[in-house]
């Protein structure tokens, strides 16, 4: 199962990279042109990782996957397939309100398609005796996130951009938290 979820995710990674294309203008104006794009790929990019990261800390701790383990990552999965096309979406349409609510949705979805594997892996390491504080932790800063993306969608019709920045603010509290938890367990 991990080293099927990981081809596909670098699957995922390659398509979202093969939509680039070079600007059309030399130089530095060439490449300011293109930063809106640069800067949806950068948080599609960042958001696949974060999830490729979860799901190698939650996939090593357990020794087998069930049948609903499977299912739920194969939906995850396919959800998180979808990211190349709303990511592409969003730069075509040149983040436009529809759009940006779209991806934002999309990340919803993935989300939560996530949020559903997670609690298989949890009644899995229930059942091992290894549920910790920090799965609960986690449990609800991925309910946090998926509250932000519900507040982008709708964000999106006011101002796209802005929406945008709140889904980079749920992509960063899964980065920057993380660290600081890091730090303290590392310490004795």
């Amino acid at each position: 199962m991990e080293a099927f979820s990981d081809g596909v995710m670098a699957v995922i990674v390659t398509i979202m990279v093969l939509e680039l294309k070079v600007p059309h203008q030399d130089g530095a104006a060439g490449l300011y042109a293109i930063t809106p794009v640069l800067l949806i790929y950068l948080l599609s990019f960042a958001f696949t990782g974060i999830y490729w990261i979860n799901h190698q800390h939650l996939v090593e701790r357990i020794g087998s996957a069930d049948r609903l383990i499977l299912y739920a990552n194969l939906g995850f999965l396919f959800c998180l397939s979808l990211l190349p096309f709303f990511t592409s979406y969003v730069i075509e349409k040149k983040i436009a309100a529809f759009a940006v609510s779209l991806y934002a949705a999309s990340m919803i979805v993935t989300g939560f398609s996530f949020l559903l594997f997670r609690l298989a892996i949890h009644r899995e390491l229930r059942r091992l005796g290894n549920l910790g504080l920090q799965d609960t932790a986690e449990r609800g800063k991925h309910l946090g996130s998926l509250a932000l993306y519900l507040l982008a969608i709708p964000l999106a019709y006011f101002n796209p951009t802005l929406s945008l920045v709140l889904i980079s603010v749920a992509t960063i509290i899964w980065i920057i938290p993380s660290l600081a938890i890091s730090r303290k367990l590392a310490k004795p």
